[in-house]
């Protein structure tokens, strides 16, 4: 087997939400993968400099490094990262994470082509993300969706909905989490009975503007806070309709989550979400902050026992393409290369 350096934020070694390194190391070493990681620093300069030393110090050891790179600030731990490898002659794979990515090459032409096209490869977790790349000019790419463990997500069927709705990820300004709160606000009008379920970590003061609107305006919204993925899963079972209310986006594990358990989706149709939901077959497409539709969605769907258990049921289907012991084969086929 080979031995991999993964060059990442791990962040739940200090508390976060587990990003990819945090989720596939143990999968990887599972598999017989001898694997070493870098960073779980908080300070960003720190992390940086671990990240940069890992490399060196482990240049005779490694076959190949794998990379995650993102669109925000940690766009440019994957630039300097790989740089260094090129200079060490070191294999590099990148794992390409985040809606705005396209926005990179766009944004930055020169850079984008020197460190993707000096890449081993470079791993869409999405075909929105696949097709962006490819249609900027990038031929080494290859397509690893995200995935989940199949049987940790038990499958309800929803028919009879009612107006219960559960919102899954971190409270950061990008996924908008207000606009599920105006949503309950609105539905309220026509369902005096609904009720909105909250559940992610606080990433910036989004929580707090959530909450302060929540108590002004006397809504029924529960904060869950951060839950591990068997507590929501558990939690999901008393909730029949999922909002996800991002304004940028690649592929949401927590997406695919809720499709495995069976939830009739609403969701804005930006980045990769259109590749990953099919509108009126795998769930409901809405536009981006736009509160009335996204009402109106769920408003059919409480009408519509037959769209939401046909929603139900399809979502299931799709998601068990992410099972874990299927993307495993597309991963070792990478890896063993």
């Amino acid at each position: 087997m080979k031995n991999l350096l993964y060059i990442g934020n791990e962040l739940e070694l200090r508390g976060g939400s587990p990003t990819s390194i945090d989720q596939l190391t143990p999968l990887f070493r599972k598999e017989g993968f001898e694997v070493k990681t870098s960073s779980a620093k908080k300070n960003q300069f720190l992390r940086l400099f671990e990240m940069m030393t890992a490399i060196i110090r482990n240049k005779s050891w490694v076959d190949v490094v794998l990379i995650d790179t993102y669109s925000t600030r940690n766009f440019w731990y994957a630039v300097l990262t790989a740089e260094l490898c090129s200079k060490l002659n070191l294999d590099y794979i990148l794992l390409l994470h985040g809606g705005d990515l396209p926005e990179r090459l766009k944004n930055n032409p020169k850079l984008s082509a020197s460190l993707f096209k000096k890449a081993k490869l470079n791993i869409a977790p999405s075909l929105y993300l696949f097709r962006e790349f490819q249609q900027a000019g990038f031929r080494n790419l290859k397509y690893i969706p995200n995935s989940i463990f199949l049987e940790d997500y038990p499958f309800k069927k929803r028919k009879i909905l009612k107006p219960k709705l559960l919102w899954v990820r971190a409270f950061a300004e990008i996924y908008n989490p207000i606009l599920a709160i105006k949503v309950l606000e609105e539905l309220l009008k026509k369902y005096p009975e609904a009720e909105l379920c909250m559940v992610g970590p606080e990433k910036d003061e989004s929580y707090k503007k959530c909450g302060n609107y929540a108590e002004k305006n006397k809504l029924r919204v529960k904060f869950a806070g951060k839950l591990t993925k068997s507590e929501w899963s558990k939690l999901s079972k008393e909730y029949d309709i999922f909002l996800n209310t991002t304004n940028v986006d690649n592929t949401p594990v927590s997406l695919i989550e809720a499709m495995a358990l069976g939830f009739p989706i609403i969701s804005t149709n930006v980045g990769g979400i259109p590749y990953l939901l099919q509108d009126q077959e795998t769930g409901l497409l809405v536009p981006p902050k736009n509160k009335s539709a996204m009402v109106d969605a769920i408003s059919n769907l409480l009408e519509n026992p037959h769209l939401a258990e046909s929603l139900s049921q399809n979502a299931r289907n799709q998601a068990e393409k992410f099972d874990w012991e299927i993307v495993k084969e597309e991963w070792k086929e990478v890896l063993l290369a």
